[in-house]
């Protein structure tokens, strides 16, 4: 329960509202606390000025201050303060206190000098207890509490009911996708790769979703492959398996001599099973990262030109022109030349093994920046579109008939990518049905 995402947002509410009415009620009670400070000083200032306005008063119609001390100590009483009255010379005349009657009185703070407004000179000094009632900060927040506490109080338990609210009916609302992607994504590790989430909001839970999808797509698609990659495997191996225990079996059977024609098929077989399990081990040890590269500058002219003249027998007994335009001269590039050559091989065998006798391929090269690219062009049947994406995936065959004669063992175009890959390069591929495909090479050459 205190791990789940209803009550962390209902404690966030309620922290909100909680010090949202806590910072209010502060400073309500400070701004009180300073106005009531503020007109009890002026309260004070008024009762002091009424004190020595009737005490002039008295003065002027006594004609001095004989008899003065049961008024000063009636006002003593009713202000709650001592009030002294000296004369000129300084002796107490009056004390609401009635202690230090006829004393010369020494304050600790200067009194207030009496000047009627209607006479001039001075009749006496006036001192009054200035000290501030202790009781102001209590009847502040006594104030507070009874006026605004209580509304405080409602309004916060208003808006915690209010935030309970909002609370369950939005996080069902934002949580709901949320589930969902939860139970599709436990389905997912369960293997069920069908699962999708329908979320249509354009925000970052929508976002989520369709990453969430897009990665169900990917993972769906690779689980696929995954598997026609083990059914291709075991199937390019049957073949030449078969054909071994075949041979050797009719041999032992005394069904043909183990004549020379037999070793050679023998061997033939031997080795197109030795070349699968190069290729595996190549695509394993590139897919791992551990490739070793053993780059140099080169020359890469002179292995486009080696890589073609590789290739030309084949393309010849097929009836195919092959051909290489280079410019006069491009930057050198550091390579492992072994491996860009076998790139090479793999991309020109690609299009010999796709293209009709009477057609053409054609390998270019040019400098771009600070990159080489070299394309690869035949006139051959293309390849359709919804096989594009899929073209160096290992095993895949745009001709879906698995012969042997029609592209390998379809491992050469993913070894060549790879290959490329390693180096920092990319291989692109555009092709047109009927027109033919231009497989473009791209490798950083050295400064």
């Amino acid at each position: 329960m205190i791990h789940s995402l209803h009550f962390r947002l209902l404690a966030a509410f309620a922290l909100v509202i909680i010090v949202t009415i806590g910072s209010v009620f502060f400073f309500t009670y400070q701004t009180t606390r300073s106005e009531i400070s503020q007109f009890g000083e002026r309260f004070e200032r008024m009762r002091f000025r009424r004190v020595e306005v009737e005490l002039s008063r008295y003065y002027y119609q006594q004609g001095g201050w004989e008899s003065i001390q049961p008024l000063v100590a009636q006002w003593g009483n009713l202000y709650g303060r001592r009030i002294i009255l000296t004369d000129t010379d300084g002796v107490v005349v009056a004390d609401s206190k009635g202690e230090l009657l006829g004393e010369t009185y020494e304050a600790d703070a200067p009194g207030r000098p009496m000047s009627p407004p209607w006479e001039t000179g001075n009749i006496g000094v006036l001192y009054i207890n200035p000290r501030v009632p202790p009781a102001a900060d209590i009847v502040s927040l006594h104030i507070v509490g009874r006026t605004i506490g209580l509304f405080f109080l409602w309004g916060g338990l208003l808006a915690v009911t209010i935030a309970l609210i909002l609370t369950f009916v939005l996080s069902r609302r934002i949580l709901a996708p949320v589930k969902a992607l939860t139970h599709a994504a436990r389905r997912l590790g369960q293997g069920d790769f069908s699962q999708r989430v329908h979320f249509k909001d354009k925000g970052e839970v929508g976002e989520l979703a369709q990453s969430f999808n897009s990665m169900a797509d990917d993972l769906e698609r690779t689980e696929q492959l995954r598997r026609n990659m083990v059914a291709d495997v075991a199937h390019e191996l049957r073949t030449p398996l078969s054909n071994l225990s075949g041979y050797l079996e009719a041999v032992r059977d005394g069904v043909i001599k183990p004549d020379s024609d037999t070793i050679r098929s023998l061997d033939e077989e031997a080795s197109s099973l030795s070349r699968l399990v190069d290729d595996l081990q190549e695509l394993s040890l590139a897919d791992a990262g551990k490739l070793n590269l053993i780059c140099q500058e080169e020359d890469i002219s002179k292995l486009i030109k080696q890589a073609v003249a590789a290739l030309q027998p084949q393309a010849e007994a097929k009836g195919l022109m092959i051909s290489a335009s280079l410019p006069d001269k491009l930057p050198p590039v550091s390579i492992d030349s072994h491996r860009i050559r076998q790139a090479l091989h793999n991309l020109l065998e690609n299009a010999v093994a796709h293209t009709n006798q009477g057609d053409s391929i054609t390998i270019t090269a040019w400098q771009q920046e600070k990159q080489v690219k070299i394309s690869v062009v035949d006139t051959g049947e293309g390849i359709p579109a919804d096989d594009l994406p899929n073209i160096f995936e290992r095993f895949y065959r745009v001709d879906k008939s698995r012969t042997r004669a029609t592209g390998g063992s379809g491992l050469g175009l993913t070894i060549a990518k790879r290959l490329v890959e390693a180096h920092g390069g990319q291989i692109e591929v555009e092709s047109e049905p009927g027109k033919g495909s231009t497989f473009t090479l791209t490798l950083p050459f050295s400064e």
